[in-house]
């Protein structure tokens, strides 16, 4: 497939056809792309044509109709496997990030965690990295320790450093890209520090995934997990790519059809990763559009999307720096086209209600990061988040109506 080497946003834009819409009269401005991203036709066209021409259950069927599901659905992961550099076997599909998170916890959490040891998360996860391990920590009697970020919104690496030495820390959690702030974390380097004191490192990647190209052999860390529907595929899909000798240890996380070797009333044998893990019928549709959204990236750099993205961050935030009482939530470098920002006396969900008005689309309140809302000193934020489509006039658009709520609310 020929990789585009010059990146045109107006080329781009005619491939989702969601953006011709109007929202509230207006044309729609849609800049919540953190929460999730718009489909390109390509996807859409092959959810609609595998319902309408080779819908059928996978793992089951010796008939031609089941043949070309089972051969969709493994193609699918065959793509995501050479997007991501990492064998088949060892590409996992799950409902997305979240359940992802819970899988590597209820299922190799265990065989690492044990009562009194100790593991690392950081202060700007989302909820999905922080609750399956309180719950696996409060059932093993394991203790979460919190790597606080400094006021710029990276993470405190003297501290990382140091809590890596002590032998009770077994495993790390970690966010890629901040959802909240932006912030692009060096995972690479937090990755061999902690492979250099012989920690487990789970990373979790739903930010980053859209925006930047992920080799997983290369990365070195234990499992990387992520959501289709934040890079452009469907909703209710995503994949856990894991090493696989910690993969065939792993015990299953469900029960049922398909994950089994051999099944009587006397026991149960279970079938090798990936099936081990992907009881009952899979979301086969889910899969094939997540392939057909990488085969789309796949036409571009990157990096040529990243540094659009980020220009058109740049054109959002300085036209913003202007208005008094703005103030930007995670300004460390490098980061994601997030801006999450306060505005003094105005209260962020007001100003989300003014801008639904104008067609514009933002993210208000604590994003599924309450630790992080409180070490902010907010219980809320604005948040504008920015895709590959958006433009810098959609840029101009957010800042004149931000300029003109403000006038009107404060």
């Amino acid at each position: 497939m020929k990789v585009r080497t010059n990146f045109d946003v107006q080329d781009v834009r005619e491939h989702f056809p969601v953006l011709k819409r109007e929202n509230r009269g207006k044309p729609l401005a849609f800049l919540d792309n953190a929460a999730t991203s718009q489909k390109p036709k390509c996807v859409i066209d092959a959810i609609y044509k595998y319902y309408n021409e080779s819908n059928s259950n996978v793992h089951r069927g010796i008939y031609e109709l089941a043949e070309e599901a089972e051969n969709l659905y493994q193609n699918a992961r065959q793509i995501i496997s050479s997007r991501f550099n990492s064998p088949t076997e060892q590409i996992i599909f799950v409902k997305g990030a979240t359940e992802g998170l819970n899988l590597i916890a209820h299922s190799f959490g265990p065989l690492v965690l044990k009562d009194g040891d100790e593991m690392i998360i950081t202060d700007m996860e989302h909820h999905a990295n922080i609750v399956p391990w309180q719950i696996l920590c409060q059932k093993i009697k394991a203790k979460i320790l919190v790597c606080p970020s400094l006021p710029d919104g990276s993470l405190d690496r003297n501290w990382l450093s140091e809590k890596f030495k002590r032998e009770s820390v077994k495993l790390i959690s970690l966010t890629s890209v901040s959802n909240t702030l932006g912030t692009i974390n060096p995972i690479g380097e937090i990755i061999v520090e902690a492979k250099k004191f012989g920690k487990k490192v789970v990373i979790d990647g739903a930010q980053s995934v859209p925006h930047q190209k992920i080799d997983f052999h290369k990365l070195g860390c234990d499992f990387f997990t992520f959501s289709g529907h934040k890079a452009y595929g469907p909703m209710g899909i995503g994949v856990v790519i894991g090493k696989k000798d910690a993969l065939e240890e792993m015990p299953p996380y469900q029960g049922g059809g398909d994950m089994i070797d051999q099944v009587s009333f006397d026991g149960t044998t279970f079938a090798p990763p990936p099936q081990r893990f992907e009881a009952g019928t899979p979301n086969v549709v889910g899969a094939i559009g997540l392939g057909k959204a990488f085969e789309f990236l796949n036409r571009f750099e990157m990096n040529d999307i990243a540094n659009h993205e980020n220009e058109v961050y740049l054109k959002a935030l300085h036209g913003l720096s202007e208005i008094s009482g703005f103030k930007e939530h995670g300004t460390t470098q490098p980061k994601a086209a997030v801006l999450s920002f306060t505005i003094d006396g105005v209260h962020p969900h007001d100003l989300a209600t003014f801008l639904d008005a104008q067609g514009i689309a933002i993210r208000t309140g604590h994003h599924c990061c309450q630790p992080l809302m409180k070490v902010l000193g907010v219980p809320a934020t604005a948040r504008a988040s920015f895709a590959m489509y958006n433009t810098e006039d959609e840029a101009s658009l957010l800042v004149n109506g931000v300029k003109k709520a403000v006038s009107i609310l404060k």
